[in-house]
């Protein structure tokens, strides 16, 4: 099975100048956990629930003033629509994320995919890659982590 046969369509994107009480505001409404953000039709970040946490509550940064582009995190790690949900699992894995953006072949945003899409749609093989992939996330330093495969794709 690929990866756009199990990804979410929906993708929330704000621009790098928006604040981050919009942009949690955005997260609570939609029910997810992170947001892209875009300029000029490029992807140039991601912002997490964590970002917002560890990078602007955690050093005491005010939301209605700091912007997306302070705390986002600027290395995109991005799956192909046409990848199998085993290699897009085995790449979160090594790269300790949760999710990932999902390209077409055109490098255009097709959708994301998370830990939790993977397992809802996972064969009984599929579960035991994507449990681990979870348990090696969730057990991982809560330090900012490097990707740490070199064949990881970068937008």
């Amino acid at each position: 099975m690929n990866i756009k046969d199990i990804m979410s369509k929906h993708v929330e994107i704000v621009s790098p100048d928006t604040l981050l009480h919009d942009v949690a505001k955005k997260m609570q409404a939609s029910d997810c956990g992170s947001v892209l953000v875009g300029k000029d039709d490029r992807l140039v970040g991601m912002i997490t629930d964590r970002d917002l946490a560890l990078r602007c509550v955690a050093e005491s940064h005010r939301p209605d003033e700091t912007t997306a582009a302070n705390v986002m995190t600027k290395q995109i790690l991005y799956c192909r629509d046409t990848d199998t949900i085993e290699d897009v699992a085995l790449d979160m894995t090594k790269n300790k994320v949760r999710r990932l953006p999902v390209l077409d072949q055109d490098k255009r945003l097709v959708g994301i995919v998370s830990l939790g899409d993977l397992a809802m749609h996972s064969t009984d093989e599929h579960h035991r890659v994507c449990g681990k992939a979870l348990g090696d996330i969730c057990t991982a330093t809560t330090k900012p982590v490097k990707p740490q495969n070199r064949e990881a794709r970068h937008a």
